[in-house]
């Protein structure tokens, strides 16, 4: 048996960069012998023999020797591979590529031979914001995609991608790759021509849709459920009427359902097929927070609280703002609403409204509103000159 640390781990001890994952190539073991020799190992691979083991994952090769191997790999700044002995083996372009910050296809078919290296290639666009795709992975893409084996990939190998993408350091570049190379279709068909959607009315927007998405993403860069809630908020604005544009007339409701259609389709956990659908339907009304009625602001945040997305909700608040509209306006916003939220989970039913179903509900949030009312009223008091 033979091992090689191969991929990423390779890739970013190359580059100086912490290492990701370490994936190991095996020679000299069949599948049945792995299985048999490390019985608790957990086999993941679909195109080819993988298994996972204690943190790792161990593959077997895609051909008869290392050189083979690497030149099936996805990207050449992914085809190196170091020995046990710390010998370097490299795709013919890998060291080069590296040295120039290109991202390339290891060959001109290694994308349709696994079409979710079209999502994977983009997802690295967005992890190495400094690199830059070559001719060929442009029309690599735009190949893979147009196969019918790209809609039908497995929606757990899909989200794997996703989710990547969305803690990269520069996630805008994921949905421009893929809107670059005509890629967005199937799995992001709610966001395709975008670029031709005005983002909405001067002075709070200027450019495309999809030009300000990818802004906000940027600005959102860290969380990844955070950059998530961005790329969703506005889907709404491609179903308003197009007579009315740059306007867009209650996108956030449009928006709601389109969000959690698009999460289902890409297989994401449920935290963020929710919090897609809340940043979708609740961004415009949050975003006025403090002119909002107790009722409102007690309904905005029942939802956030329980689905813990406070913190990512006022981001997405500050994110949305154009870059000339002063930060401390949301963090004040923002201080405001955790102020009422304390405010209102303070509050306790009475012994004779509890355990009454619904009513029980409804008497907690009129006793909610009305303390905030009174917090309200307080702190204007409080602030009212002598």
């Amino acid at each position: 048996m033979k091992l090689f640390l191969v991929g990423g781990a390779v890739r970013d001890l190359l580059l100086g960069r912490p290492r990701s994952d370490e994936d190991i190539l095996v020679f000299g073991m069949s599948r049945e012998e792995f299985r048999q020799r490390f019985p608790m190992a957990k086999e993941v691979g679909r195109t080819t023999p993988s298994f996972v083991l204690k943190g790792r994952e161990y593959m077997l090769p895609r051909g008869p020797d290392i050189d083979a191997d690497l030149a099936a790999r996805d990207l050449t700044i992914n085809a190196l591979a170091l020995d046990e002995q710390g010998q370097l083996y490299a795709h013919p372009r890998a060291l080069e590529d590296l040295h120039y910050r290109i991202l390339r296809p290891a060959s001109p078919d290694s994308l349709i031979a696994d079409p979710v290296r079209v999502l994977r290639a983009a997802r690295f666009s967005a992890e190495l914001p400094e690199f830059t795709a070559s001719g060929e992975l442009l029309q690599s893409m735009r190949e893979a995609a147009q196969k019918a084996d790209y809609a039908e990939l497995p929606r757990e190998r899909v989200s794997k991608e996703i989710l990547k993408a969305m803690g990269a350091p520069q996630p805008s570049r994921f949905v421009g790759l893929l809107a670059q190379t005509g890629a967005l279709a199937p799995w992001f068909a709610e966001i395709e021509g975008f670029d031709r959607i005005p983002a909405g009315p001067a002075p709070y927007h200027t450019g495309s849709l999809l030009a300000h998405l990818q802004r906000v993403m940027d600005r959102l860069a860290g969380s990844s459920l955070a950059v998530w809630m961005g790329l969703c908020h506005d889907l709404g604005k491609a179903g308003t009427d197009p007579s009315r544009w740059p306007k867009h007339h209650k996108h956030d409701k449009l928006g709601a359902p389109l969000a959690e259609a698009l999460a289902r389709r890409l297989g994401l956990p449920e935290r963020y097929v929710r919090a897609g659908r809340i940043a979708a339907a609740l961004h415009m009304t949050a975003a006025h927070y403090s002119i909002l009625r107790p009722g409102t602001r007690v309904d905005i945040l029942s939802q956030l609280h329980n689905h813990g997305l406070l913190e990512e909700m006022f981001a997405l608040i500050a994110a949305d703002q154009p870059e000339s509209a002063p930060l401390a306006d949301t963090a004040k916003m923002e201080a405001q609403a955790r102020h009422d939220l304390q405010t209102m989970l303070k509050v306790r039913l009475p012994p004779e409204d509890r355990n009454r179903g619904p009513r029980s509900g409804q008497r907690l949030r009129e006793l909610r509103c009305l303390a905030l009312a009174k917090s309200e009223r307080r702190q204007h008091s409080v602030d009212k000159p002598a």
